[in-house]
């Protein structure tokens, strides 16, 4: 089974949520090689539009999401994929959903606890 990844510039939105809770964790986009590397090592991978290249989630932080369930829309265009959220996590915010914050009275208030410090997982090497 192929995705359209000619409708995007060779990139398919990838909406991913939590297999048990289903809270919304992240929105991302894959090319053909993140799609590929999803279906053989189970895990989920995107493609970075701002690195411009494919990765695996969870690779730097460990924070990896094991894929349970992978739902195709009916343009075959954007995919749903159910996760295991390894290490409580899906944000480089770190935060347990990139949804952390709520529009309120005209300003964006934090609704989760932070799970880890970005600054000491993603430190510089």
């Amino acid at each position: 089974m192929n995705l359209r990844f000619d409708k995007l510039d060779g990139l398919v939105p990838a909406i991913v949520q939590d297999h048990k809770t289903r809270q919304v964790l992240m929105l991302a986009f894959m090319d053909e090689a993140a799609w590929q590397t999803t279906l053989s090592s189970g895990k989920a991978a995107f493609y970075s539009r701002s690195r411009q290249k494919s990765w695996i989630k969870g690779e730097q932080s460990g924070n990896f999401q094991i894929v349970k369930e992978i739902h195709v829309d009916c343009d075959e265009d954007t995919v749903l994929l159910l996760v295991e959220q390894v290490g409580g996590a899906a944000c480089h915010e770190g935060f347990p959903s990139c949804f952390y914050r709520i529009y309120k009275d005209g300003e964006l208030q934090i609704t989760q606890e932070r799970v880890f410090d970005p600054a000491q997982v993603y430190q510089k090497k």
